[in-house]
């Protein structure tokens, strides 16, 4: 089974307004999207890791239909996005579950059908990293099996999961996939209106 992590420690400075609370086209948030993306694509579980502090998005956890758990992240100023795969870690590392499947909280377009391939393709593949391309681009979401959990938690905080991509270079699969969404990065209220209107 695929445990689905949620980035969305970030303190969204440049937005100015917490990200996974950001609406798409729909209505939807981007946490809700993103929840309702991944079990769709049948990820066994779901969970969004946030600041402890955090209240507004512990609450939209708890409204989401889909069963998803908060994950508070102590460490979010001074590890960044590495510090949020950890936390998800010691919560998703349990008996039966083969990968994490990471995607940022700011890729709110992910499709189920993207989050199906990657785990079609882990699960006929056993490679250590499955990730997700589109036109050629590497995006989000990416795959990390059970054996590059430990090499996941003893990475450089300043190199972050790339490192781990930098030592199974060789060995990644990359899913080419028609689904722009995998390389959404909304950090700025620009980019926020153009995913808006990319959406119309």
């Amino acid at each position: 089974m695929i445990a689905g992590l949620i980035l969305a420690a970030g303190r969204s400075t440049r937005m100015g307004r917490p990200k996974a609370l950001l609406t798409c086209q729909d209505g939807r948030t981007f946490a809700r999207a993103l929840v309702h993306a991944l079990r769709r694509g049948g990820v066994s579980r779901v969970l969004i890791v946030g600041r402890p502090e955090d209240r507004a998005l512990q609450a939209e956890v708890e409204a989401i239909e889909s069963p998803v758990t908060f994950v508070a992240n102590a460490d979010a100023d001074a590890g960044g996005q590495l510090s949020s795969v950890i936390a998800g870690l010691r919560e998703a590392d349990r008996p039966g579950i083969s990968a994490v499947m990471v995607v940022p909280v700011d890729a709110p377009l992910v499709t189920a059908e993207t989050v199906s391939s990657l785990a079609t393709v882990f699960g006929a593949s056993g490679a250590p990293v499955v990730r997700a391309r589109y036109q050629g681009r590497n995006g989000h979401p990416v795959i990390f099996s059970r054996e590059v959990f430990s090499e996941l938690r003893s990475a450089d905080p300043g190199v972050g999961a790339r490192a781990v991509l930098r030592a199974h270079a060789t060995e990644i699969v990359n899913v080419e996939v028609d689904d722009a969404g995998v390389l959404g990065d909304v950090d700025t209220p620009e980019d926020y209106r153009r995913l808006l209107a990319d959406q119309t």
